[in-house]
């Protein structure tokens, strides 16, 4: 992959895994590992607020909030997704563009908050997709991220790199994003950990954070921008 452009193969890759994804995306949302997350997202915020959904897929989340009145604006690069998401979410105030999430062509301090889920490390620069998450929303507007753990068994899509080869994924752990996000200008406001079965049988409430983060599928940050 001599001329590997990440944009255009992070494209290719997506609209491929469009179909699967898609039939998968209800569960994860409603019973699954992602279930907790639109509840964790909505406590923290005034009913109608304007939220970004960056890296949407199919728009299952976007769906859910737009049904619950939020003013909601999902961004993908991928058009077989995309179209899923504007087929699902027809009948609600949702809109979508086609674009890579790190240059999102809306004005800065649009949203009231972002909601970045599992699509960050899926990006060719993380920090810069943050400095536009930090652009887009609003002072004191929140972010709300997810990335995998380092339980979640899709870190093989970042494999191949030791190799060499030129992949989509950018593996990142928990803690490298709360110090990355700290040292970019975001505050912590809260957290939750998602767990494989198993796991969340352990005495969680007595391990420290880090070790917390170590046992996780999922964490899921909820920062605030102070600009």
């Amino acid at each position: 992959m001599n001329n590997f452009k990440w944009v255009d193969e992070a494209e290719k890759q997506w609209d491929e895994r469009a179909e699967t994804w898609h039939s998968n995306s209800k569960e994860m949302w409603e019973t699954g590992s992602r279930k907790d997350i639109i509840p964790f997202l909505t406590k923290h915020l005034a009913a109608g607020a304007s939220i970004c959904d960056l890296g949407c897929g199919d728009g299952y989340a976007s769906y859910k909030l737009a049904t619950k009145g939020f003013q909601v604006t999902g961004v993908d690069l991928s058009e077989q997704m995309l179209e899923k998401a504007r087929e699902r979410a027809n009948a609600t105030s949702a809109q979508f563009l086609k674009v890579d999430i790190s240059s999102v062509p809306v004005d800065s301090d649009t949203f009231e908050a972002i909601m970045a889920i599992n699509s960050l490390e899926w990006t060719e620069n993380p920090l810069s997709v943050l400095l536009e998450m930090k652009r887009l929303v609003k002072k004191d507007g929140l972010i709300c991220i997810a990335i995998l753990g380092p339980t979640a068994m899709p870190r093989i899509n970042s494999y191949r790199r030791l190799y060499g080869e030129k992949v989509i994924c950018n593996t990142m752990m928990p803690w490298e994003l709360g110090k990355l996000a700290e040292e970019n200008g975001l505050v912590k406001v809260d957290e939750i950990g998602v767990y494989k079965r198993g796991a969340d049988k352990l005495p969680l409430e007595k391990l420290s954070l880090d070790l917390k983060q170590a046992l996780t599928f999922m964490w899921v940050f909820m920062f605030q921008n102070k600009k």
